[in-house]
């Protein structure tokens, strides 16, 4: 511990806050070191409270049973939602991208979040997301359309001609968000008027 005060001009507290910090994706040193200073330039109320939500996070969030998004209920307020379409279902990789989505304000069905997409260096297959739930979440009839947005990567490509080819047989209308969206990119990261335009001018795969 003496080492890491010697070689670092900080408390060994203080560095261990920083490795902590500097975990989060996106997050090099620097800024963590910044982050962990404003913690100790914080009241102890402050550094309580953030304690406090990150073991709220933790405790009280979990999966929707139903689309697999983030949600503190089960299921979620969207799946519940009596004002949303039931029978259009947006796929995505993450819940995150259900976030950027509904910033839009223009998708007005429900979710399916895979959990990632299908990319065979990774070790991921079909059988590692949760295609299975989206094949169940069909099977009453009631849904009529499937609006793939997977991101636009060699993998989210992948994926959506997967799913695509799962439902060729069906009476499902299956549909990919429109080329607004840059390749290589992440929907996270597209802003709102692209991923809209993107949702609105979506079309047939295959």
């Amino acid at each position: 511990m003496t080492d890491k005060f010697t070689q670092s001009g900080l408390p060994p507290t203080v560095v261990s806050l920083t490795d902590y910090l500097a975990k989060f994706p996106g997050i090099g040193r620097k800024s963590a070191l910044r982050m962990a200073l404003h913690v100790l330039r914080s009241s102890k109320d402050f550094a309580q409270s953030l304690s406090d939500a990150l073991m709220a996070v933790k405790d009280r969030v979990s999966f929707c049973r139903t689309c697999w998004t983030l949600s503190e209920e089960n299921p979620c307020p969207i799946c519940t939602d009596s004002n949303r379409e039931q029978n259009l279902i947006c796929v995505v990789e993450e819940p995150g991208d259900v976030i950027a989505i509904e910033r839009t304000g223009c998708w007005r069905g429900v979710y399916h979040v895979l959990g990632g997409a299908i990319s065979p260096l990774d070790g991921i297959g079909p059988d590692q997301l949760r295609i299975d739930a989206l094949i169940e979440r069909t099977k009453d009839g009631h849904v009529s359309e499937i609006v793939v947005a997977t991101n636009p990567t060699p993998e989210g490509e992948t994926t959506a001609l997967y799913i695509a080819r799962i439902f060729s047989n069906s009476n499902l209308k299956i549909t990919r968000i429109a080329r607004g969206v840059p390749v290589g990119s992440d929907l996270e990261l597209v802003d709102d008027s692209t991923l809209q335009q993107s949702i609105e001018g979506r079309g047939e795969i295959g």
